[in-house]
């Protein structure tokens, strides 16, 4: 193989072309041509023909890469340990166990009744079940009261789109009601045959409430519920003191629920507190009161209380006050006990409130870490589960009593192949970005690469729906920071990392600060030396490669390589269009087009309308054909726009998988093959790949 060319930049591959048939769209007297829109069709055998096509070329362009991808992949799996189990956890009488065998994909689900060495009983073989499935999930699983039935959600396409499915766990078989369209989940009444499921829409929106008593088929169901809100789901649960079933409606800032005694299921629901538009509200229920987190007159939440037949609004008695400085994000209830997750200063803490009022914080050593409450389903329990980790610490599960305070460690996550947390270190830096707002980045790197503004480094970001980026651990990471990669996350706007304020900054018309934050952020560590001026790349998937999608619009030549995962890139034509999923309920997040303040706003940052005759970094772009979130025609569109107007000769590469959704492939290893992809494609710009390493290649085209 020739090395006067790079692989990666080979001019003489030629990239598919996308034909241009306009299509003219029209809003507020303002006039927009997709020429790709006919891409907008997964049955038409052209579309399928140019994805395959960009397939092979992607394929074309990095197979010198092949080998040194699959010793990637290879790399990762090697730190998973290969057979493996969960912390057991109590739950009505059983302990519950989910473990994996060695060269297996898919989990084990498993229980044993009384004690640890009880024989196991095993509730689902998903690796059975999945055989056949190019993909298999599994969705919400929930256990009957008398421990006799399992309901389990089947997702067989990557859509979403659950059939359920009921096991007797007595006699071991599966009983024949099938109820297919459903959200996956069901919720249990108290007298062990009916249950509650909900049901979607042709948007996949779920829309309605059903109630199926074992035994029926499913055309005799009955009817309990149905949202007619576009920009509202429904769904149902049942409260963990296992008193109460709740239906559940929900848009981005309005909440609602109804109530039902569990012990009577044939009764109808009662409403809680009627919706308001903008006053978001969880219940939980607790003897002989309702919890409610809530906004109401408090942007960070507040945590309230009312008696069980007292539940609107003006009955509601504050328990815990507004904080300007403390975002109240989750409450953990036990008979004595409350759990409070908080945010302060980016990081979650655990506050442990007793039936007395005596409260103390659960302290956390490092400067940055990820910290959430784990299955806790038990009621009437003194010990917090918990699970902790940090970009250097893997993750660990803890037993805390909350009466005595002690803290036992139950698991670590093990990572084979000689991982030690010390050769690895951790920071958190603050950058100001626009109005002088301090925007938190995590950053981890291998105690050997210099921090001189010689190294390469990836720079993560995300930025929507109040998601909060937390510092976590990855096995995957290791494979870039061990080859001198320095990683880093960037907290911006538009996450709920420094409290609700946070997130109200970076949406609607205050979109672009989330844009702003990351590129000030990427500014900042090429100034601090933790990135080497041409070497910095960017990543992020869903609304985080829209955000992918901004910055190369407004900052081209920051970045030295794009990966766009499953990117939101056509946000305009995709929010005007009410039938594709998930449209109707994000307006509260994006704006509604079909008002022209939103409209004009969303199309100056819109990365498929604001391609320009100019130079972009290399890209690398990801999707699915089956993706129920972001419609694998975006970013199709969006590369083969990019094709026909770019001026540069950097690699544009497109790679769909033509049988998974939005999460990729399923599946406990082959989830990693993409990552192997994008970090090969990285590691190949950054110049971490040896010639050596090349897979050997006699085809003149690649010369």
């Amino acid at each position: 193989m020739s090395n006067k060319i790079r692989p990666l930049f080979n001019p003489d591959l030629l990239p598919p072309v996308a034909y241009q048939r306009p299509k003219k769209l029209t809003a507020h007297g303002d006039e927009r041509i997709d020429p790709y829109y006919w891409l907008n069709d997964r049955e038409n055998p052209e579309v399928l023909d140019y994805l395959e096509a960009e397939n092979e070329y992607q394929a074309q362009m990095m197979a010198h890469l092949k080998d040194f991808e699959r010793s990637l992949y290879d790399e990762i799996i090697a730190r998973i340990k290969q057979t493996d189990m969960s912390v057991p956890y109590m739950y009505n009488g059983y302990y519950y166990i989910t473990r994996y065998e060695a060269g297996q994909e898919y989990p084990i689900y498993t229980r044993k009744e009384g004690a640890l060495d009880a024989p196991e009983q095993i509730l689902l073989d998903v690796n059975e079940l999945a055989k056949g499935h190019a993909f298999f999930a599994i969705g919400g699983q929930s256990i009957s009261p008398d421990n006799r039935y399992l309901v389990y959600g089947e997702d067989t396409v990557s859509r979403r789109i659950y059939t359920l499915r009921i096991k007797d766990l007595v006699s071991g078989e599966w009983l024949e009601e099938n109820i297919p369209n459903t959200g996956g989940h069901a919720a249990w009444a108290s007298d062990n045959k009916t249950f509650f499921y909900s049901v979607k829409d042709d948007a996949l929106r779920p829309y309605q409430i059903w109630k199926h008593r074992v035994g029926t088929q499913p055309s005799d169901d009955v009817l309990i519920y149905e949202e007619k809100d576009e920009t509202f789901r429904t769904y149902v649960y049942k409260t963990k003191s296992r008193k109460f079933l709740v239906i559940g409606s929900s848009s981005t800032l309005t909440d609602e629920y109804r109530i039902l005694d569990a012990t009577t299921p044939d009764a109808s629901f009662t409403l809680f507190q009627p919706r308001k538009r903008g006053l978001e509200y969880s219940i939980a229920h607790h003897d002989d009161i309702w919890y409610i987190r809530t906004n109401k007159n408090a942007l960070n939440f507040r945590l309230m209380k009312t008696p069980l037949t007292e539940t609107t609004s003006e009955a509601w008695q504050e328990v815990i006050p507004h904080r300007e400085d403390v975002l109240l994000e989750d409450v953990e209830v036990f008979k004595n006990y409350l759990v409070l997750s908080e945010r302060k200063a980016g990081l979650t803490q655990f506050r442990v409130i007793n039936d007395t009022g005596e409260s103390h914080t659960i302290p956390f050593a490092e400067e940055a870490y990820l910290a959430f409450t784990s299955v806790n389903p038990e009621f009437d329990s003194n010990t917090l589960r918990f699970s902790y980790q940090s970009m250097t610490t893997p993750n660990s599960t803890f037993d805390y009593h909350m009466e005595t305070r002690e803290k036992k460690l139950l698991k670590q996550q093990e990572v084979p192949g000689g991982f030690d947390a010390n050769d690895y270190l951790s920071k958190r830096i603050m950058v100001t970005s626009a109005g002088g707002v301090q925007v938190p980045v995590s950053i981890v790197y291998h105690k050997s690469t210099r921090i001189d503004g010689t190294a390469p480094c990836l720079l993560y970001g995300y930025g929507s729906y109040g998601a909060s980026m937390d510092p976590g651990f990855s096995i995957t990471r290791l494979s870039l920071l061990n080859r001198g990669f320095v990683y880093a996350i960037a907290h911006i706007r538009g996450g709920e990392e420094m409290g609700r304020h946070w997130y109200e900054q970076g949406k609607l018309l205050q979109k672009k600060n989330t844009f702003i934050d990351f590129i000030e952020a990427g500014k900042a560590l090429v100034k601090g030396g933790y990135a080497a001026p041409q070497k910095l790349y960017a990543m992020g998937g869903s609304a985080g490669g829209l955000l992918m999608g901004a910055v190369m619009n407004m900052e081209p030549t920051l970045w030295a390589g794009i990966v766009a995962a499953v990117p939101f890139v056509d946000i305009v034509t995709t929010m005007l269009d009410n039938s594709i999923p998930l449209t109707t309920g994000e307006f509260d997040e994006w704006g509604n087009p079909n008002e022209a303040d939103y409209y004009h706003y969303m199309k100056s940052y819109s990365p498929y309308d604001n391609i320009e005759a100019k130079a972009y970094p290399p890209m690398l772009v990801t999707t699915g054909l089956h993706d129920s979130q972001v419609q694998y025609w975006e970013p199709a569109k969006w590369v083969a726009r990019l094709r026909a107007l770019k001026t540069d000769q950097h690699p544009l590469l497109l790679h769909t998988n033509m049988d998974a959704g939005h999460g990729g492939a399923s599946g406990r290893f082959r989830q990693f093959k993409e990552v192997a992809l994008a970090y090969a494609f990285l590691l190949d710009l950054a110049g971490k790949v040896s010639p050596d390493q090349y897979t050997s290649i006699t085809s003149d085209k690649s010369e």
